[in-house]
């Protein structure tokens, strides 16, 4: 997960798969598994979408703990597979597609369930007696399901934060991260460093495009619902959204304004590479997630580097320490005619302590299971355990799911995108009239 560029650019990359999901059902979508032994001999296909060398290693050597477990299952990986990818392949069914599956894009989980994309996971989980309360954190039971039907489950997870360069703090007389927004854009300015037009350095990229700081992950530090009861669009009603847009707006003016931030940006490296603008020391703060620490070691950036939890809203300090959650998530494809040996890899991958903890370890992302999460057997580095404690924190969050996938999510970036612009400049009516407008396309979805 680390190495995978699907944080920002997944939900609008997800859109383009959405269509393919939508006809990728081409059965019943009713409680019913195959009736295939799951102790007879067979070969099973499992398409996922790390390509890194690293990541590749690490899911061989668990798919090899797993054929070792199950000495008649054998298992043909095939990596590199991206949901529109899956989409196709799912559409088209047939003996070449996948036994089972993973994804990296959490925000489509309710269009693989309503759809009947992925198989419905109950009766598997009835048969085995799994306690999923016992099992896994409650945010990434909640992302793997929909409206009660269960499609899939957590293959690791991935909690955000705030990277900082502990050496400008210290030029700066910053004696530890901010807690709260306000805090946050005085901190920010004091490591501005301004060059002329542009900067020598930023403090903080605040910008929708800056990467990981996407709509979404700002939301995690305001108590938000995306919804109603009636499954109405709730960010008119719920001033947490006016809110979150009202402050990042005032950062990027207290930084300098959009153009002035946007032209710096288009000077910035790769995300995915050594050149990332945090490595170089353009920015001094950066929102992101675990993964950053292999990148920021790969890097060998220069700089002593800290990492903590993302500010929360002024009046909600008590809930500092949370963050915004997602995960890859893993499936059967409903074609399959060996579920039950499928689910047997599911099941090893995602609910066994020790396939989980040496995946997280081979490539540096959070555990998913409660019992990983307080192994000894972890092997990060110390930073780590803030992304820990961020995970397990009963205040984290992660997007909703719906029935269009990130649809409403796109739909709410472009209003935000235009805010922070000044091309909206009365956002209760941009709110309001971009609730509507999300719930006029659930409507047409289902």
């Amino acid at each position: 997960m680390p190495a995978r560029p699907r944080r920002a650019a997944a939900a609008l990359a997800a859109t383009a798969s959405i269509a393919l999901f939508a006809s990728a059902c081409t059965g019943s979508t009713e409680n019913k598994a195959t009736d295939d032994d799951p102790n007879a001999k067979t070969t099973i296909t499992f398409w996922h979408g790390w390509a890194a060398p690293s990541e590749v290693k690490a899911i061989e050597d668990n798919i090899a703990r797993f054929e070792k477990a199950h000495p008649n299952i054998k298992v043909k990986v095939v990596g590199g597979i991206n949901d529109d990818k899956l989409g196709q392949a799912l559409r088209a069914g047939g003996s070449n597609g996948p036994d089972v599956v993973s994804s990296f894009t959490i925000s489509n989980v309710g269009k693989f369930c309503s759809s009947g994309a992925l198989a419905d996971l109950k009766p598997f989980i009835e048969k085995d007696k799994l306690d999923l309360d016992k099992l896994f954190p409650k945010v990434l039971q909640e992302y793997t399901q929909f409206e009660g039907k269960r499609c899939s489950l957590p293959l690791l997870s991935d909690a955000y934060g705030l990277y900082y360069n502990k050496d400008a703090f210290e030029q700066a007389g910053i004696k530890a991260p901010p807690k709260t927004w306000s805090e946050f854009t005085e901190v920010a300015k004091k490591l501005t460093k301004p060059k002329g037009d542009s900067y020598e350095r930023l403090g903080f990229m605040p910008n929708y495009l800056g990467y990981e700081t996407v709509v979404e992950h700002y939301m995690s530090q305001w108590d938000h619902t995306y919804f109603d009861k009636d499954g109405k669009s709730n960010i008119a009603k719920d001033p947490a959204f006016a809110e979150m847009m009202t402050y990042q707006k005032s950062l990027v003016d207290a930084l300098g304004g959009f153009q002035k931030l946007d032209k710096y940006r288009t000077t910035f490296g790769d995300e995915w590479g050594a050149k990332h603008p945090f490595h170089t020391g353009q920015v001094a703060m950066q929102l992101d997630g675990e993964w950053r620490l292999n990148f920021v070691k790969e890097a060998k950036v220069t700089f002593d580097v800290g990492v903590a939890p993302m500010p929360v809203a002024d009046d909600e300090l008590a809930e500092y320490g949370k963050g915004y959650l997602s995960g890859t998530i893993m499936g059967i494809a409903p074609q399959s005619k060996k579920q039950n040996a499928a689910w047997e890899l599911v099941k090893y991958m995602t609910t066994d302590t020790d396939a989980v903890v040496s995946f997280a370890n081979g490539i540096g992302n959070v555990p998913s299971t409660l019992e990983a999460l307080k192994s000894p057997n972890l092997k990060l580095d110390d930073r780590f355990k803030v992304f820990l404690d961020i995970a397990k924190h009963p205040e984290s969050s992660t997007m909703t799911g719906a029935v269009n996938g990130p649809a409403y999510q796109e739909t709410l970036s472009d209003l935000a995108h235009k805010y922070e612009k000044g091309q909206v400049t009365d956002l209760k009516k941009g709110l309001a009239d971009t609730a509507a407008q999300i719930d006029r396309d659930i409507a047409a979805a289902k």
